[in-house]
């Protein structure tokens, strides 16, 4: 386990004067995945995924990495990789859920910012692990009400635009949340492209632990089972989610046999 970092002197953070995040990263991972059974433990770059995983969130410069998981299998395979592992329940219907658990089994005072890092995005960019617990911490400052923050980047792809499968988000003048949906927001009024307003969701998250935990008590909401996107229980309930825009489209995470098969192309080539 890596040490926590001294304090910050400074604590202001602009685009100008970057200042490190004190942030911990979890990752939730389970064996029951419908369409790639045993999806942590799927061979990338010759390593198990959650594992490739936890190595991206290590590069992060997070002061804690850990694997929130109810299966042996996926703790002893992240333990002889020399991650941590907190055991949790079997019975979460979400993965936030099972981090809110492994944040109160941990420990971890209200005031920490804890990351979400999925736990089949073996490709996902260090550096937007840390833009993202920078956002939230950046946001605690100005925006006092903010405890969460996520990210997206442009669509350039109309078919991108108009596909269901893809999580669109649209934002208010502060950068904060207004609504996310997997249909075509903003209305594209007969354009050929959509304007750089349209923004594709990236799942992941940052939230204060203390918001984490109040999260998994806070009652599902009518959108949020439409649209099968829990972050609009957030919304719904009247809180704010900071959204960090990348220029670039993180890499691709992995869902089917072909992803897995897409991932390893791109890091052990043809």
């Amino acid at each position: 386990m890596k040490p926590a970092r001294s304090p910050q002197k400074n604590s202001e953070t602009s685009v100008s004067q970057f200042v490190a995040p004190q942030f911990i990263a979890l990752i939730p991972a389970r064996l029951a995945s419908t369409r790639l059974p045993n999806k942590p433990l799927a061979m990338v770059g010759g390593l198990p995924m959650v594992v490739r995983v936890a190595q991206q969130a290590r590069a992060s410069g997070a002061d804690r990495v850990a694997v929130a998981t109810d299966a042996q299998e996926i703790a002893n395979a992240v333990r002889a990789h020399g991650f941590e592992v907190v055991m949790t329940r079997e019975d979460h219907t979400s993965g936030t859920e099972r981090l809110a658990e492994a944040a109160q089994l941990l420990g971890l005072p209200d005031e920490a910012c804890v990351v979400n890092v999925q736990g089949d995005e073996p490709l996902i960019e260090p550096k937007l692990i840390s833009a993202v617990a920078q956002t939230l911490q950046h946001h605690l400052q100005h925006h006092p009400a903010t405890l969460m923050a996520t990210a997206a980047h442009p669509i350039t792809s109309r078919d991108d635009y108009d596909s269901p499968h893809v999580v669109k988000v649209v934002l208010d003048a502060s950068g904060h949340a207004l609504y996310f949906s997997r249909s075509t927001i903003p209305h594209d009024r007969g354009r050929s492209l959509p304007t750089t307003h349209a923004l594709r969701h990236v799942g992941l998250y940052a939230y204060t632990a203390g918001f984490l935990k109040a999260y998994a008590a806070m009652p599902p909401c009518p959108l949020e089972s439409i649209e099968a996107l829990e972050q609009l229980r957030v919304l719904w309930h009247g809180h704010r989610i900071a959204v960090h825009v990348t220029d670039a489209a993180p890499a691709p995470g992995v869902d089917t046999a072909e992803d897995l098969a897409r991932v390893n192309a791109l890091l052990l080539g043809p």
